[in-house]
C-alpha cells in the first residue's frame, strides 16, 4: 500500500499533519467551543421547510452571488452595512482562505500574534504566502504599541487579528484595530468568530469599515447560531474587497441548500441567540470556580475559557477524559482549555477538575 511519504507532495507539506481535535463519543464533549445547545423546534421547522422547498430547484446551480443572504447578513450586522459589502462561504475557515487566496500568494506576507487561532499558518501555506507571528503579552493581550511595530518591521500584505482570540479568549481593544489600520498598507482582517459571547458586544470592528477601506470583518454562524454542522461563514468588507474576492472563489460555491438553511436561521435570529447569554454565564460561572479552586483562568470573551495553574496538561487532560469530559490541551504550557456547556455539562467539568486539582495544580 502507497504511504504518504511514496507520493509526490510539495516540499512545504512534508512532514505536515492535518489539522484537527480529538472527536470522541463521550458524555460532557468541551473542546471544540461548539454551541452546547441544539436550535430550537421552530427553527428547525423553518430550516427543514426551507431546505425542501430548495430542492426542488437543485436541477438548476444556485444564486451564484448568494444575494438574499447577503442581504440578510447585513440586516443581522447592521453598522449601516449593505449587501454589496457582505460576503459568505463554507464556514469562516473558507472565508479567511479566499481573502488570502485574493491578497496573499508567494512573496507575500501574513502577520498575526501568537498565540492564536491555529488555522491561520495553515491557510498561510495553502496560498504559498509566508506567516509571521509575533508574541502577545505574558497575559495573552495585545496592545496597539506592539501591532504596529510589527508592522512596521515586517511591512505584511496582510494582518490577522483574532477578537476575541482563540485560544485565549482574549479581548481586543478597538483601538488595536484604528492603529493597525493606519499602519498597514495591506489588508487587516479581524475575526470575529465570538463576537456575540463578548462581554461588551458593542465593542465590534465593524463600526470602524467606513473609516478604513482595507479593513475586513469576519464572522461566522457556527458557534452562537448553533450552526457549526451546516457550515456557513461570512464577512464584511468594502464592497472592492468584495469584488476582489469574486476572483478566487470556485463558481456556485454555497449551494442552494446551505443558503436555504442559513436565511431560515437569520429569519429568526433572536431565538438562536437566545442561549448565548446563558453560555456567558456559565463561562463567567466557570471562571470564578476554577480560581476558586486554584487554578488560574483568564478573562474571556469567548464561549470558552483558557486556565492555566496546570502542572501536567496531558495528564490533567486524560483523567478528565476518564471522567467522561472532554476539554482541550492547545499545547500553551501549563493551560487546559474547557468550553462553555450546558449547566449540566459545567456541572460534570467542574466537579472532575474539583477531583483531580490537588494533584494537577503545581
Amino acid at each position: 500500500m502507497t504511504s504518504l511519504d511514496d507520493l509526490p507532495l510539495r516540499a512545504d507539506l512534508v512532514g505536515r499533519v492535518p489539522y484537527g481535535a480529538p472527536q470522541l463519543d463521550v458524555p460532557v464533549r468541551l473542546n471544540v467551543n461548539e454551541n452546547a445547545f441544539p436550535i430550537a423546534d421552530v427553527v428547525v421547522d423553518d430550516v427543514v421547510a426551507s431546505v425542501r422547498d430548495a430542492i426542488a430547484g437543485v436541477h438548476r446551480y444556485p444564486d451564484r452571488e448568494f444575494t438574499e443572504l447577503r442581504e440578510a447578513f447585513a440586516d443581522y450586522l447592521g453598522h449601516g452595512l449593505g449587501a454589496a459589502s457582505i460576503w459568505a462561504a463554507n464556514g469562516s475557515n473558507e472565508v479567511l482562505q479566499h481573502v488570502l487566496q485574493a491578497f496573499g500568494g508567494p512573496g507575500r506576507t501574513l502577520l498575526s500574534f501568537a498565540p492564536t487561532y491555529s488555522m491561520y499558518p495553515l491557510l498561510a501555506q495553502g496560498v504559498g504566502a509566508a506567516y509571521v507571528a509575533e508574541p502577545r503579552a505574558a497575559d495573552f493581550t495585545l496592545d496597539a504599541a506592539t501591532v504596529v511595530e510589527a508592522i512596521e518591521r515586517h511591512d505584511p500584505d496582510l494582518v490577522f487579528l483574532c477578537a476575541p482570540n482563540n485560544p485565549t479568549g482574549t479581548p481586543l481593544g478597538l483601538d488595536v484595530v484604528e492603529a493597525a489600520c493606519a499602519a498597514a498598507r495591506g489588508i487587516v482582517l479581524v475575526d470575529e468568530a465570538y463576537a456575540e459571547f463578548a462581554h461588551d458586544r458593542s465593542r465590534t470592528a465593524l463600526a470602524l469599515l467606513p473609516r478604513f477601506e482595507r479593513l475586513v470583518v469576519s464572522r461566522t454562524m457556527s458557534k452562537a447560531f448553533a450552526f457549526a454542522g451546516v457550515r456557513v461563514g461570512y464577512l464584511a468588507a468594502d464592497p472592492a474587497v468584495v469584488d476582489a474576492l469574486r476572483l478566487v472563489r470556485l463558481p456556485y460555491h454555497l449551494s442552494a441548500l446551505t443558503q436555504a438553511a442559513a436565511l431560515a436561521a437569520l429569519r429568526h435570529a433572536p431565538t438562536m441567540l437566545a442561549r448565548v447569554d446563558e453560555l456567558r454565564e456559565q463561562r463567567d460561572r466557570i471562571v470564578g470556580e476554577l480560581a476558586g479552586l486554584g487554578f488560574e483562568p483568564y478573562p474571556s470573551d469567548a464561549n470558552f475559557v483558557l486556565f492555566g495553574g496546570v502542572s501536567d496538561p496531558r495528564a490533567a487532560f486524560e483523567a478528565l477524559l476518564a471522567d467522561g469530559v472532554l476539554v482541550r490541551d492547545v499545547g500553551i504550557p501549563r493551560t487546559l482549555r474547557v468550553t462553555a456547556g450546558t449547566p449540566e455539562e459545567t456541572d460534570a467539568f467542574l466537579a472532575s477538575v474539583a477531583r483531580l486539582a490537588p494533584a494537577a495544580r503545581p
